[in-house]
């Protein structure tokens, strides 16, 4: 193994990527809506919770040398929840609404992407090494996160998609994007980029059928248990998949 390769502070974007990667966005939703909602917190209260175990997990990570697959997941996941509680305080406690918070937060991703490409020359996700590029890949996707929330509440709830037609909708703009990877020339980072954005509101959708009410359209789950399930379903993803390994380079699918 090259030392460059060995340096990989990212695993392999392969199949098992993309599937722990919606359980973790189903999971920022269940654990984000348990402490700011069951919990009675609020927002405010679980946006600091959850950016203090964000900033815990960031550092753990960044002091690493190499990929390591559960501190990685880790951050992932802090993502996700705090991303969760951000967007909904900007929605409902802000008073923002959907549609504004959604657009918002769509340019911040953007300015990210446009930043870190001017600054290094490249958005590849295919290898993350140096502190610069990390900053800019965290970034990127805690905001992509907060965005995939909005969007999610906007089309569930705003357009009267519901959850179940909003999942579906979410899930067929994914499947359109894989099929793009294998018959189109489109760049593979851009792909990935939109991919990894829907996976987001795909899970925010996920993880609304499990908790909310029946009257609502959800399973009405306990938030608690249903983000302890989803989190032993990631730790099973890690274990038994090559999200061990890092990613090698120009093997990744999507990267």
């Amino acid at each position: 193994m090259s030392e460059k390769t060995a340096m990989n502070k990212v695993p392999a974007v392969t199949l098992a990527f993309w599937v722990a990667k919606i359980a973790a966005t189903t999971l920022g939703e269940t654990g984000g809506d348990a402490v700011s909602m069951s919990m009675n917190l609020g927002y405010l209260v679980a946006t600091g919770i959850f950016a203090a175990i964000f900033v815990v997990a960031l550092a753990l990570q960044v002091a690493e040398k190499r990929y390591h697959p559960f501190n990685y997941w880790f951050v992932i996941v802090a993502t996700t929840t705090v991303g969760t509680t951000v967007s909904d305080y900007l929605d409902r406690t802000a008073g923002l609404g959907y549609p504004l918070a959604s657009l918002i937060l769509f340019t911040v991703v953007l300015l990210c992407l446009g930043v870190w490409r001017l600054s290094t020359g490249s958005i590849s996700v295919a290898h993350i090494a140096d502190r610069k590029t990390e900053a800019f890949y965290w970034t990127t996707i805690l905001a992509s996160n907060t965005l995939g929330t909005a969007l999610g509440d906007y089309l569930a709830d705003s357009k009267g998609f519901g959850f179940e037609r909003g999942a579906l909708v979410f899930g067929g703009l994914i499947a359109l994007i894989t099929v793009a990877y294998f018959v189109t020339k489109i760049p593979r980072t851009i792909l990935f980029w939109a991919v990894f954005i829907l996976t987001r509101p795909l899970g925010a959708t996920l993880g609304d059928i499990l908790t909310k009410p029946l009257a609502h359209g959800g399973l009405n789950l306990d938030r608690i248990q249903s983000s302890v399930a989803l989190a032993v379903f990631m730790t099973a993803c890690i274990m038994l998949t090559n999200l061990r390994k890092p990613a090698p380079d120009g093997q990744a699918l999507l990267h």
